[in-house]
């Protein structure tokens, strides 16, 4: 009885391991690259851009700090 309850755990196993090996290859894909090489880049990759934007930043930020309150002096 001891050789057949050994014999099923084995069988168990094998059926097991062949599941998972399966599952594993089956979500196995080839590989999918798509390079974009054109020199030309979105409108925010475009570095006056930043540039521009954080001018207007510091700007903004300066005016609301300066003219945020009268002081009595």
């Amino acid at each position: 009885m001891k050789y057949v309850t050994q014999w099923f755990r084995y069988a168990i196993a094998v059926v097991t391991f062949s599941c998972l090996s399966f599952l594993s290859f089956a979500q196995d894909k080839g590989v999918d690259v798509n390079l974009n090489v054109k020199k030309e880049g979105e409108w925010y990759q475009q570095a006056w851009v930043w540039i521009l934007g954080g001018a207007i930043f510091i700007l903004l930020l300066v005016a609301i700090l300066r003219g945020g309150g009268k002081k009595d002096a």
